[in-house]
């Protein structure tokens, strides 16, 4: 039904790749849910500040659509907040207008920043 390509959004190296790219950390969760799960992948933006987990959809509901669960225990993020879209950008802007920090200098980064718990671990 959804074929995936190179350099899409739904794709869990891409869509990790381009927050890493705007300074973000990013540990990807799981990705091995069950093909009758519209669950596709879900990592955590920035452990031990935001600790926002996003969660890929495809055909939620039976809508035939690409959806992004946003979920950080109703903290800054309502509940199980999803957007539907096809840009990084609009992901991006959301996560730092509801206070997800990019920046290189928060505290606890350094302990995300060792190839074995970051940017290249693949558990």
């Amino acid at each position: 039904m959804f074929k995936t390509s190179k350099n899409k959004l739904r794709t869990p190296s891409y869509f990790i790749k381009r927050l890493r790219d705007n300074k973000f950390i990013v540990i990807k969760l799981f990705a091995v849910y069950s093909k009758a799960d519209p669950r596709q992948w879900s990592i955590m933006v920035n452990p031990s500040e935001a600790s926002v987990i996003i969660t890929c959809y495809l055909n939620k509901d039976n809508l035939n659509e690409v959806l992004f669960e946003f979920n950080d225990g109703g903290r800054k993020i309502p509940k199980n907040f999803s957007i539907k879209t096809d840009s990084i950008e609009v992901i991006i802007d959301f996560l730092i207008k509801n206070g997800v920090s990019n920046s290189t200098f928060y505290p606890g980064r350094d302990r995300y920043l060792t190839k074995r718990l970051n940017n290249y671990d693949e558990r």
